[in-house]
């Protein structure tokens, strides 16, 4: 008797809403081999998932390169549609799971993953011998496997911007602009670090997301500028703001509550923090020597709410804004506040909305 030629994975058993599933490691090198996503050409409602965004693939692929000593990843959720067998050892729920080699495996959630690492052992095979956890299902029909990918999806949530900058070690831009927050009193006691939409109620007054996104705009982050050096800077600069920031301080020294200040100001909204990036960018380049000394106009803004300048541009419908165009706005505006030449864009911009 022949016997047909199989798969054989080294597996863990589990139960999950009654229906077995089954754990186990697989090299890296036969992800792309035996893995497949389905043709983006078929139609949607023929398919069990979306189709591939090939886009990220060499992002992802580039961060496994990059960290190889490092590089994390989450199970990849794999349905097969054939009969299988699972042989147990004496510990039960551990043992040999084997597919037929006809079987059709269907990646539920990870086809990014797969094509990342196919495109990565392109450049380093030597990956392929490392290991990635699959967790198979169960899965006979197209209905079943379209409702898994919901499932799977469906309370899926991104971290919050702020607490991904926060736990982010290896972009220099998160680490650098952490350094920054550090270094600055106002930024240091005011932030939150965990969430980029501040509640009414909040005893902050600035996001993390906020400051990465406002300094390296002030600093256009050059990688071949020293960390430390663009560090001070940043810090030197945020500092000599924040002195002009009467109201700022105010909140620091518990005289007036963030809610407040955020409620009838716009001056420690992400938009503001983007425009004194912007234009701190602008006075640094051109007033390398003095350009603290410039700064003192930022006293004679009103900032209030009520302020026309706001309408239309910064505040719409009642709610700040903080998109390109009241970004580019605030920007302009601030620019022209320091006396700083105006790009024709930024001129156009600031006239259109207060015309």
């Amino acid at each position: 008797m022949v016997l047909p030629f199989e798969y054989v994975f080294p597996a863990i058993r589990g139960i999950q809403a009654g229906r077995e599933y089954y754990v186990s490691m697989c090299p890296v090198r036969l992800i792309p081999k035996l893995f497949s996503f389905d043709d983006e050409e078929i139609p949607a409602e023929m398919r069990a998932q979306r189709t591939l965004n090939r886009a990220r693939i060499p992002e992802i692929a580039q961060y496994i390169l990059d960290n190889p000593n490092g590089y994390v990843f989450s199970a990849i959720t794999v349905s097969i549609n054939a009969d299988i067998r699972f042989e147990p050892t004496e510990a039960g729920d551990v043992g040999l799971l084997k597919v037929p080699m006809d079987a059709r495996f269907i990646i539920n959630d990870g086809q990014h993953r797969r094509a990342a690492f196919e495109m990565a052992l392109k450049e380093n095979p030597e990956i392929g011998d490392e290991t990635i956890s699959v967790v198979f299902f169960l899965d006979i029909e197209l209905k079943r496997s379209q409702q898994m990918f919901t499932d799977l999806n469906r309370y899926a949530a991104r971290p919050d911007p702020s607490l991904n900058i926060l736990y982010d070690h290896r972009d220099r831009k998160a680490v650098l602009s952490k350094a920054v927050m550090k270094a600055v009193k106002v930024f240091d006691k005011l932030t939150d670090t965990e969430r980029s939409s501040l509640p009414p109620r909040s005893s902050k007054l600035f996001t993390l997301s906020a400051i990465y996104t406002a300094t390296n705009l002030l600093l256009g982050n050059p990688k071949d500028v020293d960390f430390d050096k663009q560090t001070r800077l940043a810090s030197q600069y945020w500092n000599a703001v924040a002195a002009q920031m009467s109201d700022w301080q105010d909140v620091l020294h518990k005289k007036v509550s963030a809610g407040e200040l955020r409620r009838d100001y716009v001056h420690s909204h992400a938009v503001t923090l983007v425009g004194l990036g912007g234009a701190g960018a602008a006075l640094l380049s051109l007033y390398p020597k003095d350009w603290a000394d410039r700064l003192k106009p930022l006293q004679s803004i009103n900032w209030e709410r009520s302020n026309p300048a706001w309408e239309g541009s910064v505040i719409v419908g009642g709610s700040v804004h903080n998109n390109r165009t009241s970004r580019s706005f605030m920007i302009g505006y601030l620019k022209k506040a320091l006396a700083l030449p105006l790009t024709s864009e930024e001129e156009k911009l600031l006239g259109t909305i207060h015309r």
